[in-house]
């Protein structure tokens, strides 16, 4: 006699996501990151929390500029916040959900969304005004032209009792 039982292709990974969310939101509560994950499908509890998470960031340096390269895929221009100030480039926003349909059933939901906020010190020799920001295939690239190195100065010591007042036609150099 055979015995023939039903098998789900994903049975096993729905329990094994269920266990991960479960895992998630104990972790959550520890580092007292609790927050809302919203509509991912019928089988997620609107009260979950959702794991907090930066998008990924390459740095790299020329001799005239620093770019700063933002993995945020999913992301509108609309939800995006790009700002320098002090030598701290910020760059913050909202990845959304996409819309949620009754006939679909969620199988596997790696992909974090909500806010985010990135901040990374750079150098203050940077030109603010001519900072440029474009985005291409899902990859927001900030260009930060550097600003003119300050050149150190020499300065001319005298031999006196005080400072002395510069005299008219004095261009000597006294490097001794």
């Amino acid at each position: 006699m055979t015995v023939m039982t039903g098998w789900d292709l994903f049975e096993d990974l729905r329990n094994a996501q269920d266990e991960q969310l479960r895992m998630n939101r104990l972790r959550a509560q520890r580092l007292g990151q609790l927050g809302q994950l919203g509509q991912l499908g019928q089988q997620y509890d609107a009260g979950m929390s959702a794991q907090a998470w930066a998008p990924a960031v390459d740095i790299t340096e020329r001799k005239d500029a620093y770019l700063v390269a933002v993995e945020l895929p999913g992301v509108g221009l609309d939800d995006l916040e790009i700002t320098f100030q002090d030598g701290l480039l910020t760059v913050q926003g909202q990845r959304r959900v996409a819309a949620d349909s009754s006939e679909e059933r969620v199988h596997r939901a790696e992909q974090r969304y909500g806010a985010f906020r990135r901040s990374i010190m750079l150098p203050t020799h940077v030109k603010a005004d001519a900072i440029e920001a474009s985005t291409q295939n899902g990859v927001l690239r900030i260009l930060m032209p550097k600003a003119e190195e300050a050149h150190a100065k020499r300065i001319q010591v005298r031999v006196g009792d005080g400072p002395a007042a510069p005299t008219a036609g004095d261009d000597s150099d006294t490097r001794g």
